[in-house]
């Protein structure tokens, strides 16, 4: 797939995907158009060949997208029902896509709904693109038969979210507080944080980059900035700065 704003991309498997049961999700007789918005090909591929046969799982994936501007020149093109959005962009992130779109989502007779779709399950990160007007949050670990059901839950007006990260956004509407601003956290780009919090969380190098399908070099690189912008020496204090802040 060269261009990434182009339609019915080639074949591949899904991260956490469970490939198995996507023909038996009750999809019969509905019928929803998508477009896929994440800056990772191979995950692109994997999510198309996973939920695309549309003969058996009722999603049309019409369009596709690696970064905020394409995403808006796609979405607005294609006027689907529903978008899958990662939350890390390049060009200002799924809450730039969200800021951008907001009158296609206020359409009365034709809404575009987004769901979130990402690696991450940080609570700002989730809050983030609830507060822009996502319809829900499901981490890539979702199996494809979930994925499809949730695609479909958000067709209808649903909200949808990964168990865990429900109480995220609980907490976040409860409070007529606005969330603290951390000036530390906010020197760290999207790519930056999610790095972080992986080395808080005890993964080596090698697994960071297969999670978030860069080079170990890049990751190498993320540390060191992160190290550098938070006046840290090693991965050791950078844990205990994560845990304080219950970012872990």
């Amino acid at each position: 797939m060269s261009d990434p704003t182009e339609t019915n991309g080639p074949t591949g498997a899904a991260e956490g995907a469970d490939s198995a049961g996507v023909s038996g999700g009750g999809t019969a007789g509905r019928h929803v158009r998508v477009v896929l918005v994440d800056d990772h090909r191979m995950f692109r591929t994997g999510v198309q060949a996973e939920i695309g046969q549309t003969a058996q799982t009722g999603v049309e994936v019409v369009g596709e997208a690696a970064d905020v501007d394409q995403a808006v020149t796609v979405i607005t093109a294609t006027r689907p029902e529903v978008v899958l959005l990662d939350v890390h962009l390049p060009g200002g992130g799924g809450v730039e896509v969200l800021r951008r779109c907001a009158p296609l989502m206020a359409d009365a007779e034709q809404p575009v709904r987004f769901l979130a779709l990402s690696v991450s399950d940080a609570a700002e990160d989730v809050i983030g693109v609830i507060r822009g007007g996502a319809r829900g949050y499901v981490t890539k670990t979702i199996t494809g038969t979930d994925l499809i059901d949730s695609i479909f839950r958000v067709q209808e007006g649903d909200a949808v979210f990964s168990p865990r990260l429900a109480g995220f956004v609980l907490d976040a509407f409860a409070s007529t507080d606005a969330p603290p601003v951390d000036e530390d956290l906010d020197r760290l780009t999207q790519r930056e944080r999610e790095v972080l919090r992986l080395i808080a969380r005890g993964y080596a190098y090698k697994e960071i980059a297969k999670q978030l399908f860069i080079s170990v070099k890049t990751v190498e690189s993320h540390v060191s900035a992160v190290l550098r912008k938070l006046q840290l020496s090693n991965r050791h204090e950078l844990t205990r700065w994560a845990t304080a802040r219950r970012l872990v």
